[in-house]
């Protein structure tokens, strides 16, 4: 196996396997590291391990990287959020300070940058377009608030070692300077080195400095430059075909669990056509309303898409977390969405758009899917994907702070059909 991901939440995993199936590369995506299958080219394997506790990423990490491992892989690729999300405690630098002692890795870049959704580093501080990224909606998340723009620190937080920074003037010297560079900061003792990339060409140029490291880690965007240079290395057939992916012919629905602002805008605007049912976590913990949510939908399914949603503004958030807790009111909400897509999948439907990562894995988790066939890659928080098993649903899991205010209700209908790729 050339090359294995290990993504730190559900929607970043698809993402990128999506990416990765739109230039061509035969690439498994699962949640299960056991499913792996070392006959494909490359392979995603998606953890929840962004929020929960440090010992238990490092648990689920280190699953990910011996099934990597075993299959042969050539690099192992550290997925994350553009905007960098974790905690002082993680858990970006405690996975990456054990993929990097396993595969003895004496350096590792750290490529966030994501241009097209206006995602950028420069001079190692994260900007969400033209704010950093404190000054962003990014400072009210739930979970994993950014309040310190710059990345050196916020990695420096995280891990013993030493972190430094690849500034944009230099990798835009070219490959002999950038590579001088980062020679300098390996020999006073830095092993980790934030990477400024603010367009496609930036990712491009990082992506040829380090498509041979063994460890590499980042945004999915960067991962769109590495096929051309494995075609190059002659490491995999030349001919570009991304796969078609089959639609389900089923019912449609809405799980949206992310408090995101942009969220919260696409159900405002899925609410101008089709209903949309809010949950309150503070009602869900009181009571388990899945079956009656199951009940409740299922008539109004027959007009076409419904979304139920746990999502709320900040303030909202805050006000159950005083209550409940922060990681009391995600599993609250989470477990709900869960319980409520088991329950509709028994009743015949086919298709679901999930906003939110951790929402994401843990509905999977209650579907029991733990392998997806993934369609290539469309636009940002927009990617389809079918379950492989018995069932097959099939499934839209979009980040909570991408994807087009408009797109629930068109992006359902089109999980109907094949999503057909491109030569």
């Amino acid at each position: 196996m050339i090359f294995t991901a290990i993504a730190d939440d559900v929607t970043g995993g698809m993402e990128l396997a999506a990416v990765l199936a739109g230039q061509g590369v035969d690439c498994a995506f699962v949640t299960n590291p056991a499913r792996l299958d070392r006959g494909r080219d490359a392979a995603v394997i998606a953890q929840k391990s962004r929020t929960c506790a440090p010992e238990a990423a490092l648990a689920a990490t280190a699953a990910s990287l011996k099934a990597a491992k075993a299959a042969g892989v050539r690099q192992v690729f550290f997925k994350y959020c553009a905007t960098f999300d974790s905690t002082p405690k993680g858990n970006i630098g405690p996975c990456c300070d054990l993929m990097a002692a396993e595969l003895h890795a004496g350096m590792c870049l750290f490529a966030p940058s994501f241009p097209e959704a206006e995602r950028y580093v420069f001079q190692g501080h994260l900007f969400v377009g033209s704010q950093l990224v404190s000054n962003s909606p990014k400072r009210f998340d739930p979970l994993t608030p950014m309040t310190e723009p710059d990345l050196v620190k916020v990695l420096g937080q995280q891990t013993k070692h030493p972190v430094g920074l690849l500034p944009l003037p230099v990798l835009g010297r070219g490959r002999d300077p950038a590579l001088a560079h980062l020679e300098g900061l390996r020999a006073a003792g830095v092993r980790y080195v934030i990477a400024d990339a603010v367009s496609d060409e930036d990712l491009r140029r990082l992506a040829e400095l380090t498509s041979n490291w063994p460890l590499m880690t980042g945004n999915s965007t960067i991962t769109r430059f590495y096929p051309a240079l494995w075609r190059e290395e002659g490491l995999i057939d030349r001919e570009h075909r991304a796969p078609s992916v089959p639609g389900v012919d089923a019912p449609g629905i809405v799980l949206a669990g992310s408090c995101a602002d942009r969220t919260l805008e696409q159900l405002s605007a899925f609410e101008q056509s089709r209903p949309v049912i809010r949950i309150s976590p503070l009602e869900a913990a009181q009571a388990d309303l899945a079956p009656g949510l199951v009940a409740r939908v299922l008539p109004m399914l027959a007009e076409g898409p419904v979304a139920i949603a746990t999502s709320a503004p900040p303030r909202e958030v805050q006000e159950v977390q005083a209550r409940l807790g922060v990681a009391g009111a995600a599993e609250v909400a989470e477990g709900l969405l869960g319980r409520v897509a088991a329950g509709l999948r028994r009743e015949g439907v086919g298709r679901f758009l999930v906003a939110g990562g951790e929402t994401s894995g843990a509905i999977l988790d209650h579907l029991g899917v733990q392998e997806m066939q993934v369609g290539p890659y469309e636009a940002a928080g927009i990617g389809r994907a079918i379950s492989v098993d018995n069932r097959p649903v099939s499934l839209c899991l979009k980040s909570g702070k991408l994807g087009p205010v408009n797109m629930f209700l068109p992006v359902l209908e089109s999980m109907r059909g094949v999503t057909a790729g491109r030569s």
